[in-house]
């Protein structure tokens, strides 16, 4: 009941912050621009968002063989998939990650590891993308006329990666989960020690696993500079010029503030904020929402084959099922 009326709060939030910059805008002058929008620059910044899911696939690959789990890239690429699905377009509790870390776990029957791996991974590009937001704040605050008016966002950027790390050093440290696993000796807790052991060997995988690591928040890094490049072109398509630096410095700005969970998958809160950005730089409220709005939509229609790969195999399922118990039974020569 918490979880579904969580889920409704958001949507609420989502449709009142959109009511809010509908009222705000010229809707018939941002429709203009919509319809007048350059058809193959919004296929290149569809292709380029598929570029990045291909490399977010690829860095997860690299955490899940430092587990030593064999899975095909293929078989990955589709949980990608599936899990976008999920956490992009169904307004349901079970994120994306949840809903590919399982079909990991399926198809490794390792359910610690792959959850561990699914963790890793999204731990490795919070870190690429709170690095470039702190770097990126610092730079607005210094280059920008109303600079001064992103000092609190500096300063919380800062704060959020400085918490954030030392809370990844603790999921890490040896030395916290020797401490930690005495609460495993509560007979509450007794039962799920097993379990614990598990996650803690799995994760002490990556204490050195440096070339993994490294690798995979370097990767992280070319989503950040693939996502800018599909805001630019997006923006293009528009008929902007606004300087590409500008969408360097506020992407990630941008991705840090969708780090609260207060909409459904971002919508909203990721359109008001980039009409303040780049109503800093001169963009016209009209064409930035427009833009918000057009880069939301490339990120639905990229979500798409992961629910046909969803449908295909649960129609696929009981087909299988009833195969397999067609099968004659060896009974042996008893």
């Amino acid at each position: 009941m918490k979880q579904t009326l969580f889920t409704l709060i958001k949507i609420g939030v989502t449709i009142a912050i959109i009511v809010f910059l509908f009222s705000r805008v010229d809707v018939n002058t941002m429709m203009y621009h919509v319809a007048r929008a350059n058809g193959m620059a919004l296929v290149l910044a569809l292709a380029l968002y598929f570029l990045a899911i291909g490399l977010s696939v690829l860095k997860w690959d690299i955490v899940v063989r430092a587990q030593s789990i064999r899975v095909p890239f293929n078989d990955l690429m589709m949980y990608y998939f599936v899990g976008l699905f999920f956490g992009n377009l169904l307004p349901s509790n079970v994120g994306g990650d949840v809903v590919r870390a399982y079909g990991l776990m399926r198809a490794s029957g390792r359910s610690e590891a792959a959850a561990i791996s699914v963790l890793v991974d999204r731990l490795m590009g919070l870190v690429a993308f709170l690095g470039a937001a702190v770097v990126m704040a610092t730079l607005a605050t210094l280059v920008l006329a109303r600079g001064s008016e992103l000092q609190q966002l500096e300063i919380a950027t800062v704060v959020t990666a400085t918490i954030f790390l030392f809370a990844a050093a603790l999921l890490f440290s040896r030395r916290f989960s020797q401490r930690v696993k005495y609460l495993f000796d509560f007979s509450l807790l007794r039962p799920l020690r097993p379990m614990a052991q598990r996650v803690f060997e799995a994760l002490q995988v990556y204490r050195h696993s440096y070339r993994a690591l490294a690798l995979n928040v370097a990767i992280s890094a070319c989503i950040v500079v693939v996502t800018t490049l599909v805001w630019y072109t997006v923006a293009y398509a528009l008929g902007e010029t606004v300087s590409l630096f500008y969408f360097f410095l506020f992407n990630p700005l941008i991705a840090f503030v969708l780090l609260i969970p207060i909409s459904f998958n971002g919508l909203g809160p990721k359109e008001a904020t980039a009409v303040f950005f780049f109503g800093l730089v001169g963009m016209s409220s009209e064409v930035a929402l427009a833009m918000s709005l057009l880069f939301h939509l490339i990120v639905v229609v990229s979500s798409l084959p992961g629910g046909v790969l969803w449908w295909r195999e649960r129609a696929l399922a009981p087909a299988v099922a009833t195969t397999q118990d067609k099968r004659p039974i060896d009974l042996g020569n008893d």
